[in-house]
């Protein structure tokens, strides 16, 4: 960039002039790179690897901010995923509603932070606000509190650290902040799904406990966690001197969606006195469906709940939220520091936020959903979540039916695993075959076998859409085992 530039939005008209125009360019960029609807140009990794790296890294001397954009525009935009298209559907992974790229816009040029009230004033009051009515909308007290994160693994982290912590105190008599692990450390067991979501995994090991500490349930045919397996694990390893103390219930299952029973596990851990997490990261979406959203079941019965927007809510990455049920548990996290959040000014008011989190700089993530909320209301959000999921159901129903295809498991939510006949290479192939024409579609295994996947979190894909992703499919697998 040229050193008399403007290079820093400012007051003054000229940086403000700037980028106005830089912004205008950048989505002209945007809108040019998408040739049709499909999700991806289907180039080859080499290729794409030999063109990225061809791009350099730090020159000596700056360049004009359009030649920037159109080495850009060239090789990088044309060769990202589109989310936003129908035949994009292999992740967790959603299109983002127009008001919140617009939303995005506004955090990154405010760039204002969430650790203390005088790096954010009106983002922290906001985030407040917005996590007292999450509260209210997932049925937890008032009371309560919570705080925005990164995404559905740091939700579930902080939720296994809040639950540990609080057993050590309440059960042990240990306090972890200051004294680090207690001497029965080894012997503390958390307990999830057998098909949960690997941030448990994660959690184990970042607490100091390892992998090893993590006892996975069984699943029943439906894939939801068997109850009376997972009361018989918890009393034989009582009787083995074990410590149980917490478990988690998956309220939508990465890969099938399912539901684990909630208020059936809660009555167990009351039982064993166990702090019980739900992590909704996938299925918190379901709430806002007024056909569906039963389906979540005990939500309400969890001591602390992971709500992620990037995924149903269908918001830019990154934004989810931890939800407690008793504000104390966050305290974990809490630590002054005099250049933050000092004592005076939060008993004049001035609220802190960075004790109440893992991180200590946080983006405005909390914008996002309030304008996703105010833009589309409760009613819009109902008929885009139900049509994901009758998307789900539909798909389900015409391949049950069909002696070509294999789907084990009937979807609660918006994913739908299934296979083709031909076995495992067959389906590899069918997967990127599809990935070259420009359809992204998931892949996962279940009992040893290769699996595909559709996730379906685009509310524009119709039973049209979805007939003739099943016609393509088909033809491909019939073309593989004819070779």
């Amino acid at each position: 960039m040229c050193a008399n530039e403007p290079f820093i939005l400012s007051d003054s008209k000229e940086s403000q002039d700037r980028l106005s125009e830089m912004l205008g360019e950048t989505l002209d960029s945007v809108l040019r790179s998408i040739p049709d609807g499909s999700a991806f140009s289907g180039i080859d990794p080499y290729v794409l690897r030999e063109r990225i790296q061809a791009l350099g890294f730090l020159p000596e001397e700056g360049r004009r901010f359009e030649d920037v954009l159109g080495d850009t525009a060239r090789d990088i935009l044309p060769n990202l995923l589109r989310t936003w298209s129908i035949d994009y559907m292999p992740h967790l992974h959603s299109p983002a509603l127009t008001e919140t790229i617009a939303a995005e816009l506004i955090i990154a040029c405010f760039n204002d932070s969430m650790d203390s009230w005088d790096q954010g004033p009106a983002a922290t009051e906001l985030e407040v606000c917005m996590i007292k009515g999450l509260l209210k909308l997932y049925g937890l007290p008032e009371t309560g509190d919570g705080c925005f994160t990164s995404g559905g693994s740091q939700s579930n982290i902080s939720a296994v650290i809040a639950a540990r912590d609080w057993f050590c105190s309440e059960k042990l008599g240990w306090d972890v902040k200051m004294n680090g692990l207690p001497p029965e450390h080894r012997k503390l067991r958390l307990y999830t799904s057998e098909i949960s979501h690997f941030s448990m995994d994660k959690a184990s090991h970042i607490l100091g406990m390892g992998y090893g500490a993590v006892r996975k349930i069984p699943v029943d045919s439906r894939c939801k966690v068997d109850l009376k397996a997972f009361e018989k694990m918890l009393e034989e390893d009582v009787a083995a001197g074990l410590i149980p103390f917490c478990a988690v219930a998956t309220l939508g299952t990465t890969d099938f969606g399912s539901i684990d029973d909630a208020a059936g596990m809660r009555r167990i851990c009351d039982r064993f006195g166990m702090y019980l997490h739900g992590d909704a990261a996938y299925g918190s979406g379901v709430i806002m469906s007024r056909t569906y959203r039963d389906r979540l079941g005990g939500v309400s019965l969890c001591d602390s709940v992971t709500v992620d927007f990037h995924k149903m809510f269908l918001l830019p990455i990154s934004c989810s939220a931890i939800l407690v049920r008793d504000p104390a548990l966050l305290e974990c996290f809490e630590l002054h520091a005099d250049y933050l959040n000092r004592e005076e000014d939060e008993e004049e008011g001035y609220i802190n936020l960075v004790g109440k989190s893992m991180q200590t700089t946080r983006r405005f993530d909390a914008l996002k959903v309030y304008m996703a909320f105010q833009t589309r209301g409760a009613e819009g959000f109902s008929r885009m979540i139900d049509i994901m999921i009758d998307n789900a159901a539909y798909f389900y129903g015409r391949i049950s039916k069909d002696p070509e295809f294999i789907a084990p498991v009937e979807p609660e939510i918006s994913s739908v695993v299934f296979a083709v006949q031909g076995g495992d290479e067959v389906n590899k192939k069918v997967r990127r075959r599809l990935m070259s024409d420009g359809i992204v579609i998931g892949q996962t295994s279940m009992g040893g076998r290769t699996m595909l996947k559709f996730t379906l979190l685009n509310p524009n894909l119709d039973a049209k859409g979805i007939d003739a992703l099943i016609e393509r499919i088909r033809g491909i697998a019939a073309e593989l085992r004819s070779a």
